[in-house]
């Protein structure tokens, strides 16, 4: 085998998987897809990350955690999983690269992608006006007015950044109440930037070249009017990046892994770790604590070569 442990992506879990893996003297490879730190590289200030009081920079955390692994002996490639196979005692992985590495354990740490809007005008102007970093692309919106949809911890710590740049942060909730943190539900209430449209949702984007607006539809009287806005946020959730996985083994509906408390998965030697998988937290602690936890479970499986993993549920099985 090329590697013991081979880690898809290069996340909060897939590099606390990577440090964890090479401190227990793992041979260790960890494949991402270019961009050391995955989503959190988007946030500017993680408030809520152990043992940093005043907040951390997500691009700021994520490199140092990487170079924390390499120096215990990981190794980092680029590219991204094309193909994941059972082979023998172990599994062979395709990357997009047209490399192929055999690993005797893999854990899938691949995170997540944000869910569009899937409304006219989002793919156009994605680029535009339409964006998923508020941190990038605040500052170009000094002064003017945009649109963040969605109500959860994203959404509002994202409403909260733009808030500091722009004039007017209009806040789109198709629910009636915000849905993330107490700490940022009470920063976004008192917040003189930030209007709220409660049971509201986003029928379309508008603008030809550039965003200049929103359609809104209320889902209590189903009236529509037109918002004038400069940009727009969409924050309504997540998608994991589990494609490759869906010949391999089942996954939930809506697309994440299977795992018991040790991040094992039905089939012998694969693990998966944060927001790919069922029911994580996707706090960045929890999701660094998956990947720590996985890498301690690959150690063990490595060494003792048992596999029964607890509390998946019932007729879920390797395909």
């Amino acid at each position: 085998m090329d590697y013991e442990i081979l880690i898809v992506g290069g996340g909060l879990a897939g590099t606390s998987a990577a440090l964890f893996a090479a401190r227990h003297g793992r041979s260790t490879v960890c494949l991402e897809g270019g961009m050391t730190g995955g989503q959190l590289l988007n946030v500017s200030k993680v408030e809520d990350f152990p043992g940093f009081p005043d907040g951390v920079a997500g691009f700021a955390l994520c490199p140092a955690l990487q170079s924390q692994a390499i120096d215990a002996g990981a190794e980092v490639r680029t590219g991204e999983v094309q193909t994941l196979a059972a082979d023998g005692d172990g599994w062979t992985v395709t990357a997009t690269t047209g490399e192929t590495i055999l690993a005797r354990a893999v854990i899938v740490a691949a995170g997540s992608s944000p869910l569009p809007l899937d409304v006219p005008g989002e793919e156009r102007l994605t680029g535009h006006g339409v964006s998923h970093c508020a941190s990038c692309d605040g500052p170009l919106y000094r002064d003017k007015v945009v649109v963040v949809v969605g109500a959860g911890d994203s959404a509002l710590q994202e409403a909260l950044e733009l808030a500091e740049h722009v004039a007017e942060v209009v806040l789109v909730h198709r629910g009636s109440s915000l849905d993330g943190q107490e700490t940022y539900r009470q920063r976004v209430l008192g917040s003189e930037r930030i209007s709220i449209r409660f049971e509201t949702v986003v029928e379309e984007i508008q603008g030809e070249e550039a965003v200049t607006g929103v359609r809104l539809r209320d889902l209590r009287t189903g009236s529509t009017d037109e918002l004038p806005a400069d940009g727009v946020f969409p924050y309504i959730g997540s998608t994991p990046r589990t494609s490759f996985l869906a010949d391999v083994i089942p996954l939930t509906p809506d697309g994440r892994v299977w795992t018991d408390a040790s991040m094992r998965t039905v089939a012998p030697g694969l693990f998966a770790a944060g927001d790919v998988r069922a029911d994580s937290a996707g706090q960045a602690i929890t999701v660094a604590g998956d990947g720590a936890t996985a890498a301690v479970a690959a150690d063990r499986y490595l060494r003792d070569g048992e596999w029964s993993p607890e509390a998946i549920p019932a007729g879920v099985a390797a395909r």
